[in-house]
């Protein structure tokens, strides 16, 4: 994956930073450290990887941004749009009810905008954040303010990370796959856990 955000970077510069942070953002988990790690390297003014591509890290960062909202909003809609009903015609078979839709629409309410400023730099959940939100029907402007205050300091940081280690770039990255890694582990496994809760809990109650 590595190789192909580097190629692509490579080639097409701030339009793959922007498209790939785009697809990213919009619940497809390509490693945005490395997309912004290598866009900030690349703007140390060095040959980085074969490349001696010199781009702006501000303007590194800002593409980064634009493209995390713009996939953040594309997934927001799709929740918002087809999400909820997917939810109240198939959600059954999942253990999924309406009025488990009532209490996301209400932790959405109260607290979304924590939800999605925090989610935004936090490994897989910054990737999935902007579904729920949107089959939750999160208040939209709420949404995308909170998606960009959020987004600033992850793209921004991971920019300068790139400037600073250059030539360096990779190893940064490859110490945040791990990371990426075990918190997937640890979402998937709550995940897990209640699934299998709730389906007890509805067997039970039957």
């Amino acid at each position: 994956m590595e190789q192909f955000i580097v190629s692509e970077i490579t080639k097409h510069g701030y339009l793959a930073i922007f498209l790939l942070m785009t697809v990213e953002s919009a619940c497809i988990p390509i490693p945005s450290e490395a997309i912004m790690l290598f866009g900030g390297a690349l703007s140390a003014g060095v040959v980085i990887a074969g490349s001696s591509v010199h781009l702006n890290l501000f303007v590194v960062a800002l593409v980064g941004t634009l493209g995390n909202l713009v996939g953040a909003i594309i997934a927001y809609v799709i929740g918002r749009t087809g999400g909820r009903t997917a939810v109240e015609k198939w959600g059954q078979y999942i253990w999924l009810r309406k009025k488990d839709l009532s209490r996301a629409d209400t932790f959405f309410a109260k607290r979304g905008d924590i939800a999605v400023l925090v989610g935004r730099i936090l490994p897989v959940i910054r990737t999935f954040i902007s579904l729920p939100a949107g089959i939750a029907e999160m208040n939209s402007f709420k949404f995308i303010l909170y998606t960009v205050l959020g987004s600033i300091p992850w793209t921004f940081a991971l920019a300068y990370i790139g400037k600073t280690v250059a030539g360096n770039w990779q190893s940064i990255s490859q110490y945040s796959t791990p990371v990426s890694v075990v918190f997937a582990i640890i979402i998937i496994g709550i995940i897990a856990w209640w699934y299998l809760k709730r389906r007890h809990n509805i067997a039970s109650s039957e």
